[in-house]
């Protein structure tokens, strides 16, 4: 027996390690084009129109997390369970992201003129059908991938929009050498309306067809918005300084400092990578072996702290060859990246910890930590930035990954703690 239980964990770590290196390849591959995208795109628009574009973009970023309403993390959890479901969860996916997506999109376009400024506001129609449907619908195409453990098809698709966009604004470069935020909105949306389209085209071709089940999909709908607020949360700490230095009138500041941030963004892919590969796994240990769990949680910890520190060195370093990217109108962005570079750090905890919680079936407890984090960002940001610029913005970002960091690894500690008392059917995970 001890013989069998040693095969299967040596088959179980192979198969993560495999699923590990694909989402790595994917991550480190999307690392370069995200690179070279953003450094050609600003190169393209220059720093104020990069800036007015952005601030469109955050505004959308913030709405997109309820564009499908957290469908895409309901059917990675039942779908890694029991694959028969797969039709069903699919269908009220597309059905769910279709509905609300236009719904946000409308909602986005009435409070644009009175958050962002004019011309940011005039944008927010075409970043919105390529962020919050289109955008939505590629990445929840990832997951569906990623549920049946497809990490080489999940790395392809996830990477896809960025493939697009960067050959597209190489093409625009050469050109043009110049064109206006407007310009590349326009053309950002076209391609994200392609990959989409072909993103599920594939899922049908490799899966099925979807189904459709309204009971289903309005009984998900309370699990999949605790999912979808974690997830807007997350996302309006990450986004909310650009859009009040848009509103603000920094574009040119905005520019900068988006720059900058989008450099950590795309630095950070390869933890992304590890923590996107282990969340099938987390979801069936957290259902069935807590103590397991928390090994296996401590193990990935450990490695993503070492990359993540590496990493933050790497672009300390490396940040002033970003201007030569980008041009000499982000001049500042290398000492925006300088300031920036410890939130991989953070970024590898609270997403290693915020997972595990996620794994043991305890997202609320995510959700909490992520919307407190969220108002002391916006507080902070709503303060500082009209004193600071993008300083002040950065000064937020840092404290508020630090924060949650923190508060997520005490989450993680003490409910581990509770399950080794008590071995209760509250961690057990039943679908629906």
């Amino acid at each position: 027996m001890n013989i069998l239980q040693r095969e299967w964990q040596r088959v179980r770590q192979s198969v993560l390690a495999r699923n590990a290196g694909w989402m790595l390849l994917g991550q480190s591959s999307n690392l370069v084009l995200q690179a070279l995208y953003f450094a050609v795109l600003g190169r393209l628009l220059g720093s104020t129109e990069y800036g007015i574009y952005v601030g469109a973009f955050a505004l959308t970023s913030i709405l997109s997390a309820f564009s499908s309403m957290g469908s895409g993390t309901v059917l990675l959890r039942y779908v890694s369970i029991n694959r028969s479901s797969f039709g069903r969860y699919w269908g009220n996916l597309l059905l769910t992201t279709t509905c609300f997506g236009g719904l946000i999109i409308g909602v986005a376009n009435l409070c644009a003129p009175r958050i962002l400024n004019p011309m940011s506001a005039s944008l927010v129609l075409f970043a919105g059908i390529a962020g919050c449907l289109c955008g939505e619908i590629t990445r929840n195409a990832a997951m569906a991938f990623q549920a049946y453990e497809e990490m080489r098809i999940t790395a392809i698709v996830s990477s896809s929009t960025s493939v697009a966009r960067c050959a597209a604004v190489i093409g625009l470069l050469v050109t043009y050498q110049h064109v206006s935020a407007l310009c590349w909105a326009i053309v950002a949306m076209l391609l994200s309306m392609g990959v989409a389209a072909a993103s599920i085209i594939v899922v049908i071709y490799r899966y099925g067809r979807p189904t459709f089940s309204l009971a289903l999909m309005f009984g998900s709908i309370p699990e999949g918005f605790n999912y979808s607020f974690a997830t807007s949360t997350g996302t309006i700490y990450n986004d909310v300084d650009k859009g009040i230095l848009s509103h603000c009138g920094f574009n040119q500041a905005n520019g900068i400092y988006t720059l900058a941030y989008r450099v950590i963004d795309a630095a950070t892919s390869p933890i992304a990578a590890i923590l996107e590969a282990i969340v099938p796994r987390l979801f069936r240990e957290g259902g069935r072996d807590i103590p397991e769990l928390k090994r296996f949680t401590r193990r990935i910890l450990i490695r993503s702290i070492i990359a993540a520190s590496a990493i933050a060195l790497i672009l300390y370093v490396a940040a002033p060859l970003v201007p030569l990217l980008a041009g000499k109108s982000f001049a500042n962005s290398v000492a925006a990246i300088r300031w920036l570079c410890l939130i991989p750090l953070f970024r590898g905890v609270h997403g290693m910890t915020g997972r595990a919680i996620l794994g043991m079936g305890k997202q609320i407890y995510r959700t909490i930590s992520q919307l407190g984090v969220a108002v002391l960002n916006l507080s902070i940001n709503l303060y500082l930035i009209p004193l600071y610029g993008w300083k002040g913005a950065a000064g937020s970002s840092l404290l508020s990954d630090g924060v949650l960091a923190v508060i997520n690894s005490a989450i993680f500690v003490l409910l581990c703690r509770r399950a080794a008392t008590v071995k209760g059917s509250s961690f057990s995970m039943v679908a629906p």
